[in-house]
């Protein structure tokens, strides 16, 4: 029956515990004392009271009426940005351009600052000739027990088979291309002068005295003197080999009309010694002696530990290349700061033809699609908030405004302060206009509510759920066999929804009937014991027997 009924309640249970552990001559003290305490608060209540005064003490009325009732849940915070971003830069430099405001609106991704970048150019290019030589030199490696042919030809030895050991300079293979023979012979210099490379020579085989059709590749621009005083310069003629001629063979020449001083020997077009280039042992052989093979085609390949680590080696400068370019690239975007949100600029530090240091703040960007609020929530109240609940929320700086919010969360990690715990849920509140980040508000979570329902005072329904009703109420027909103050009786309810000042009858009443309370308020914090308390106080002392008054129930 509020807070008089709660104070009344533990003053009868220490009294009855106290009675249980006296004497007889104890409980005769115990019982003046407790007579004289009722008597005195009594007498101030009476003195106090209001309303109309029957018996004992003075009650205040007030008629079972139809009202809105709302259990509700208060708090208040400060409203926050529904999202905000610091941008802040990693490099230094002077700022080129910065076009934007204050209070601009921006979208995400829009160019905020742009900072000269001419140093970090220059890093590039340098890191990217870096990583050109890394990836000719991996390149290089993975290839390099590849044994290639230099030329093409003919493959007239193979020094090595699977399973050898090589090191480095040894001879692999020797490779000839044998389908043109090349024939160098001396000219009179005089005549010589004026051969041309290309111009149709004319080649007469010794022994065989066979004539082939051959051609000036080279003429000598030096003049040899010979016995006798003789000056000549030698011409190469280059010869299609018909597949008889060898390095043995002698012939003679003659260049329009005029022939060679000296017959010499044929050499092959092209030969080639293919070595190794470091050591390994022969992993694969892709050519057989006596077959062609083309200029770059790979003969031998090699393999073993040192290659191996030849190759991680090269590899792993390769990636460090790749990662310093890329850390060289990511630091050039650094030059150019875009906003990370769709929001408002609220602060802009820096504008163009500024000077910024890394890790100086630029600016302040706010999502202000909507507002957030926490409030903190007792553990007694926490299991009646959820997700989803409204709140009525309003602000001073508002006036006359009320804002609709609704719970987003509410956190499972509270925080204890003077043995009570607390935890916070976020209020998400969308209809923003009036409203500010920074602003303090109020806000109400209504947990029950029950419209246009019979409601009486909070005060005038006692535990137990009896309510003190003026014996002339409608209602009054059905009181309780229970003792009452003097023109009221006591009837049964059943109560539902209550806030602070009213309860909802569900039951037990109607309208015309009239409640009977003592405010809550007007018993100064004073103790008020049996029927000044809203329930009469019998005539014995604790023991637990019928009419113990002082031991919690209403007096028979």
């Amino acid at each position: 029956m509020g807070a008089a009924l709660e104070k009344s309640t533990h003053v009868r249970r220490a009294l009855a515990a106290a009675w249980r552990r006296k004497g007889p001559i104890q409980r005769k003290w115990l019982l003046l004392a407790a007579a004289a305490a009722i008597l005195l608060i009594a007498a101030v209540l009476v003195f106090r009271g209001r309303g109309r005064g029957r018996g004992e003490a003075a009650y205040l009325e007030a008629p079972v009426e139809r009202r809105t009732i709302a259990s509700t849940l208060t708090g208040s915070g400060t409203l926050l940005p529904a999202n905000s971003y610091t941008v802040t830069t990693l490099v230094e430099g002077d700022i080129l351009t910065a076009d934007f405001e204050e209070g601009d609106l921006v979208e995400k991704d829009t160019v905020l600052y742009e900072i000269d970048s001419s140093d970090a150019a220059n890093n590039i290019e340098k890191s990217q000739i870096s990583l050109n030589q890394a990836q000719r030199n991996y390149a290089d490696a993975a290839d390099s027990g590849n044994i290639k042919a230099a030329v093409s030809g003919t493959l007239f030895s193979l020094a090595v088979e699977v399973g050898d050991e090589v090191s480095p300079g040894q001879e692999i293979a020797v490779i000839r291309d044998s389908t043109t023979m090349k024939l160098t012979v001396p000219f009179p210099a005089d005549d010589a002068k004026g051969f041309y490379t290309g111009q149709a020579a004319e080649v007469l085989l010794d022994g065989s005295f066979e004539t082939l059709e051959g051609t000036v590749c080279a003429v000598s621009g030096s003049d040899i003197v010979g016995t006798g005083n003789t000056v000549t310069r030698n011409v190469t003629v280059s010869v299609k080999n018909p597949g008889g001629l060898g390095v043995e063979q002698a012939a003679s020449v003659t260049i329009g009309g005029v022939g060679c001083a000296a017959s010499g020997t044929f050499t092959y077009q092209a030969e080639s010694t293919v070595a190794a280039s470091l050591s390994g042992t022969v992993a694969a052989v892709h050519v057989r002696e006596g077959s062609s093979v083309s200029k770059g085609q790979t003969l031998v390949t090699l393999g073993g530990d040192a290659l191996e680590n030849s190759i991680l080696s090269a590899r792993d400068s390769l990636r460090n290349a790749e990662l310093s370019m890329d850390s060289t690239q990511n630091q050039l975007d650094n030059y150019t700061i875009t906003s990370p949100i769709e929001g408002t600029v609220v602060d802009k530090q820096y504008k163009s033809g500024d000077t910024v240091e890394s890790g100086k703040t630029l600016c302040t960007i706010y999502d202000l699609s909507y507002l957030e609020m926490t409030m903190d929530i007792d553990e007694l109240d926490i299991g009646k908030v959820a997700v989803g609940q409204s709140v009525q929320i309003t602000a001073e700086a508002a006036e006359g405004r009320t804002y609709t919010g609704v719970i987003t969360k509410v956190s499972v990690l509270g925080t204890t302060s003077g043995g009570v715990t607390s935890y916070p849920a976020t209020v998400r509140i969308e209809e923003t206009e009036g409203l500010r980040p920074g602003m303090n508000v109020d806000a109400e979570i209504v947990l029950e509510q029950a419209e246009n329902v019979l409601a009486v005072p909070v005060e005038a329904v006692s535990r137990g759920n009896l309510a003190l009703i003026t014996e002339d109420s409608p209602s009054a027909s059905g009181a309780e066999e229970r003792e009452a103050p003097e023109g009221y009786v006591y009837v049964s309810v059943e109560a539902g929804v209550s806030d602070d000042s009213y309860a909802q009858i569900l039951s037990g009443l109607q309208e015309g009937d009239t409640a009977a309370y003592i405010p809550s308020s007007g018993d100064s914090g004073m103790m008020v014991f049996g029927g000044m308390g809203g329930v009469p106080m019998g005539g014995g002392m604790p023991g637990g027997g019928p009419g113990d008054g002082m031991g919690g129930g209403p007096g028979r």
